[in-house]
């Protein structure tokens, strides 16, 4: 039996002598195969590179967009806020008392205007006692009125102030259920006031902010879609309701145009022009697009798209010879989305490596340099790794502070070169108020965007020297060297004053407001720079923060 098996092997070993082509036939097939599974591989390298770029794009994009939209709703915000303390607090200006008094005079005509310095501020205009009669969603309420016609002439003052000519598209206004409005960019003649007035209370941005339909009293979107002929463009508003001891006063809303939307979008791309990025409202409306014209999508398509994004937030997918990427806006109740065609594809970077890729392959004498990219590219992809992992090793993900084991390491080094240079060495502990009731409220999204934003606060508010690290779930802890007891305290101050004055969008119309608790501690108390035990000190008075009612800083130990 052996020796049928022995002479078998020689067999087949004389057959391959004496038949060499054979041997180059199995030494082309292994190196075929060894050059295509290498191939294969460098090609699902460069899609996913080309996956990740298509998202850090559009991440880049909308980021950006976000940033825009957040500095015209901040100042929404900013007017509503100021709108209630001037309804808690009207000034008392003669020309103001005038004005509220030459209203009794004109409430019954059919329209008015009270314009004060109208180069100053925004005139008033409204309808008579009888128009405001006819509708329960209105009320012209006397005991209130003359607070709200300063607190509005105020408020007009602000937004001509904040009025600029080169965005004429956009358009802010203040509508009260008192029977008046204000407007920037208002041209209406005088006779047109009451129609103006009408068509401003029965648009949905106004009717769905009564307590019943908003009572988180938040920001909400409204698209209004163009007229059925097709010459009005599509209307995008921004309002929120004015609530002032428990009265509904009427809402302030803020209009955009589809131009403006588009230019805010082309400042926005900046170097990420390639491909074609299209706002969509949740629904999935298209309301501008960065080029001419808009994305043709099927209806199965927009159903296959509808449905993704409606799974996850960011994301991409394939479509025929086009890949499509998305990302919901954090700052608009939309969507955006990235449409790269398979033409751009082959024109850019990606595009032409895969070619290359090809013909290195199809030629199979480039194996040497298809070797080189390779290897080329792995070592690239191992230092950009390298990178990224000592990166994460130091830093906590969402806040993108210290984690717990670098900030220790980090405080002890601190702590021990204060300690030789006889500096002080200060540490403030920080903890968010009721973190647990955002999470079981609003989710853990609304949770992370809390801490990813108090994260930014902290950070924004310290030196170059200073150190700041995530130690807990909600718990922050900050290092101040060469700070003493009362500057600590004082930016433990500023950081709690920083963090409650600020309001977060949460989710798409809620709006809310934190607070924290500070703990801090010194070297300077005792002369003591041990971290831990500073860290301890400061621990302990946050939680003396705690059971004092929160919101507080306390900077030393009960007597």
């Amino acid at each position: 039996m052996q020796r049928d098996t022995f002479v078998e092997k020689r067999s087949v070993l004389r057959r391959l002598r004496n038949r060499p082509e054979r041997i180059v036939n199995l030494c082309f097939l292994f190196v075929l195969i060894f050059s295509t599974l290498l191939t294969w591989r460098e090609a699902v390298l460069l899609e996913e590179a080309y996956i990740s770029s298509q998202k850090n794009d559009l991440e880049s994009v909308s980021s950006a967009l976000d940033s825009k939209l957040q500095f015209n709703i901040d100042q929404l915000l900013f007017y509503r806020h100021s709108m209630g303390e001037a309804l808690q607090t009207p000034l008392a200006f003669t020309v103001l008392r005038n004005e509220v008094t030459r209203f009794s005079e004109v409430r019954r005509l059919t329209w008015w205007q009270l314009a004060v310095e109208e180069k100053r501020t925004l005139p008033l205009k409204g309808v008579s006692d009888a128009f405001v009669a006819r509708t329960s969603l209105l009320s012209r309420d006397n005991a209130r009125l003359n607070n709200e016609l300063t607190a509005a002439l105020e408020v007009g003052y602000l937004l001509r102030l904040g009025a600029q000519p080169d965005l004429a598209q956009k358009r802010v206004m203040y509508v009260s259920r008192a029977g008046f409005y204000l407007a920037t960019n208002s041209q209406e003649r005088d006779y047109a006031i009451v129609s103006r007035y009408y068509h401003y209370v029965t648009r949905p941005w106004f009717t769905l902010q009564s307590e019943r339909n908003n009572r988180a009293g938040g920001l909400k979107w409204f698209i209004t879609p163009p007229s059925p002929e097709g010459l009005d463009e599509p209307l995008i508003t921004a309002s929120v309701p004015v609530w002032f001891d428990r009265y509904w006063y009427g809402v302030l809303a803020m209009d955009f145009s589809p131009l403006l939307m588009k230019k805010l979008l082309a400042e926005a791309l900046e170097d990420h022009a390639e491909g074609l990025y299209q706002l969509y409202d949740n629904r999935l409306h298209p309301l501008i697009s960065s080029a001419g014209q808009s994305a043709a999508f099927d209806k199965r398509e927009l159903a296959q798209l509808a449905h993704a994004i409606g799974n996850d937030t960011q994301g991409g997918l394939r479509m025929g010879g086009r890949y499509v990427s998305w990302q919901r806006l954090h700052h608009f109740d939309g969507v955006l989305v990235r449409v790269h065609t398979l033409q751009q594809g082959i024109r850019g970077d990606f595009g032409s490596i895969s070619i290359a890729l090809f013909l290195l392959w199809a030629l199979f004498t480039g194996m040497l340099l298809l070797s080189w990219v390779v290897i080329r590219r792995m070592v690239n992809n191992m230092y950009v790794l390298q990178h990224s992992l000592q990166w994460q090793a130091w830093h906590d993900p969402l806040t993108r502070l210290h984690n717990r084991g670098a900030l220790f390491e980090r405080a002890k080094a601190l702590s021990d070169e204060c300690l030789q240079q006889k500096r002080p060495f200060s540490v403030i502990q920080l903890d968010l108020d009721f973190f647990k009731s955002i999470n079981d409220r609003y989710g853990h999204q609304a949770g992370d965007r809390v801490l990813s934003h108090t994260a930014g606060l902290i950070a924004g508010s310290l030196r170059s020297s200073d150190v700041a690290g995530r130690v807990g779930g909600e718990e922050f802890c900050i290092l101040l060297p060469g700070a003493t007891a009362e500057q600590a305290a004082s930016v433990a101050e500023r950081i709690r004053a920083l963090i409650n004055s600020k309001e977060i969008l949460v989710k798409k119309s809620t709006t809310l407001r934190i607070s924290a608790s500070l703990g801090v501690s010194s070297s300077q108390e005792r002369g003591n720079f041990d971290f831990e035990q500073l860290q301890s000190i400061a621990d302990a008075r946050l939680y003396l923060a705690k059971q004092q009612g929160r919101n507080r800083v306390v900077a030393s130990s009960p007597s």
